[in-house]
């Protein structure tokens, strides 16, 4: 085998081969071997006895996975879009904290976002519709953002006019004692959370608090049809774990030639800038 940007990129980032499936297997046994051992150095037990020795295991994956992530920086060709995507993201933040904690201590059991990782298992096992259903669900939720947005805002206000009349209405005497802890009465009401911490006494408070609650129920309803809407708009195609040498993007149909995210030839090889017609 070849030891080139392409073959490594193969390895890598898709398990239709033999070695890239070996690889990806490996991968998710370092990830879980990794965590657990956070997991065990976080135990005051386990960590008065064995706690040097973690120390180490800690340091072992860190490395492993630093060369893991230059490997895929180096072979995929935009580099940069790589990076900002969500696994570069996750691939990151999984070997920061430990050097992070040679300057802050206790950073090191930010390492437990290494889990995120095993998200991969997806392709290894070639449930290529989870990762099809993956990105259909990232997909719907970037375009319905600005929605989202909308609503929460209208929400936000909505909050902060029931709190200002619950804080007139019942007073300090019953526990409102400031608009802003009003405001976070009528969060806990509205999202139907009810911590009970602070309850109205008065009969037209009962009263404003039975409409916020009902409203509730249909206010967590609205994101959900948000979002089902943009699902259904996105649900166009299946997918396998083929790559863009580009920008490492999945879901591309088997007679795909060019990549839904970049426009880039899925075909052409590292390296090669020409365009076929």
């Amino acid at each position: 085998m070849t030891f080139d940007k392409d073959t490594v990129r193969i390895v890598i980032f898709e398990a239709l081969t033999p070695a890239g499936r070996a690889f990806d297997v490996a991968l998710i046994i370092a990830i879980l071997a990794s965590v657990t051992a956070v997991l065990c150095d976080s135990v005051e037990s386990i960590n008065s006895i064995y706690g040097d020795w973690l120390y180490g295991v800690e340091w072992f994956f860190t490395i492993l996975f630093t060369i893991e992530y230059g490997l895929r920086l180096w072979c995929i060709n935009n580099t940069r879009l790589y990076a900002r995507s969500f696994f570069g993201v996750v691939d990151l933040l999984g070997i920061v904290p430990t050097y992070l904690s040679l300057v802050f201590a206790g950073t090191q059991y930010l390492l437990v976002v290494r889990i995120l990782r095993v998200l991969r298992v997806f392709r290894i096992l070639r449930m290529v519709r989870y990762v099809s259903e993956a990105d259909l669900l990232t997909e719907a939720l970037r375009a319905s953002r600005r929605k989202i947005v909308i609503f929460i805002s209208t929400v936000a206000a909505l909050v902060i006019v029931f709190g200002s009349l619950m804080y007139l209405i019942e007073g300090a005497e019953h526990g409102f004692t400031s608009i802003p802890k009003s405001i976070y009465w009528a969060v806990s009401t509205m999202t139907t959370v009810g911590f009970g911490d602070i309850a109205p006494q008065t009969a037209l408070g009962q009263a404003l608090a039975s409409v916020i609650m009902i409203m509730g129920y249909g206010i967590i309803a609205v994101p959900t049809g948000i979002v089902t809407l943009e699902l259904s708009e996105a649900n166009r195609r299946r997918t396998n774990t083929r790559t863009c040498p580009e920008c490492s993007a999945e879901g591309h149909s088997r007679e795909a030639t060019y990549c839904w995210r970049c426009g880039s030839h899925l075909y052409r090889k590292a390296g090669d800038t020409t365009e076929s017609g």
